[in-house]
């Protein structure tokens, strides 16, 4: 059975993605805990991120910290956040947020956001990755995982 990350990456359900390669993506989550708060998730499905091969793992975590950089910048925060948890969802998937506060990390805080906010972010945030020299991960259309 697909799950929503599966349906998102195929296409099937809307996504807003700022990152794709061929083993993975990365994109808006509709609940973050602060403005730019991302997914990155691998194009197959692992239901906990431990049962993912450790060459998928490293990669999520080398796009993950990429992406962190990215948002720092972008958004202006000292630092970027990591958070693995995948009790919502059973698909791997990293949480990288921005982080102003140590607060912005607890995924307990996560609230919907608007389109206008999600695609503001997110557009601010795709622009940072091209910006630092990753336009070939950047697809072309912010709703479309596509390479290239």
């Amino acid at each position: 059975m697909s799950t929503v990350f599966t349906k998102i990456i195929s296409g099937e359900w809307a996504g807003r993605f700022v990152w794709a390669d061929d083993i993975c993506v990365a994109f808006a989550t509709i609940e973050p805990t602060s403005p730019g708060h991302v997914l990155v998730v691998p194009r197959e499905e692992y239901d906990k991120w431990t049962e993912a091969p450790s060459d998928v793992a490293a990669h999520l975590m080398k796009v993950a910290r990429t992406i962190g950089l990215a948002q720092e910048t972008a958004f202006n925060v000292p630092r970027s956040g990591l958070a693995i948890a995948g009790f919502e969802v059973p698909h791997t998937h990293l949480h990288v947020i921005p982080l102003r506060d140590e607060t912005d990390i607890l995924l307990s805080k996560a609230a919907k956001a608007g389109n206008e906010e999600l695609d503001e972010a997110m557009t601010i945030l795709r622009e940072q990755l091209i910006a630092s020299g990753h336009r070939a991960h950047v697809p072309a259309s912010m709703s479309s995982p596509a390479l290239g």
